[in-house]
């Protein structure tokens, strides 16, 4: 699944470790789904929409 996490995190300035930090989550974590090695649950996928103000589609992308 790709994802434009790396790209929303930067523009709100936030580090890996804020964002894990905001999400309850380890940065491990956030890394592992930036790099598309782990899908976030639906929850998680959830808060993170929250966080970036958007929707769930508008951070992922299903592959092809």
């Amino acid at each position: 699944m790709e994802n434009a996490l790396p790209q929303r995190r930067q523009e709100i300035g936030w580090s890996q470790e804020r964002l894990a930090d905001e999400l309850g989550v380890s940065r491990q974590t956030i890394i592992s789904i930036e790099k598309g090695r782990y899908d976030p649950s639906l929850p998680l996928a959830f808060r993170l929409a929250e966080v970036f103000h958007c929707r769930i589609e508008d951070l992922f992308t299903p592959d092809a």
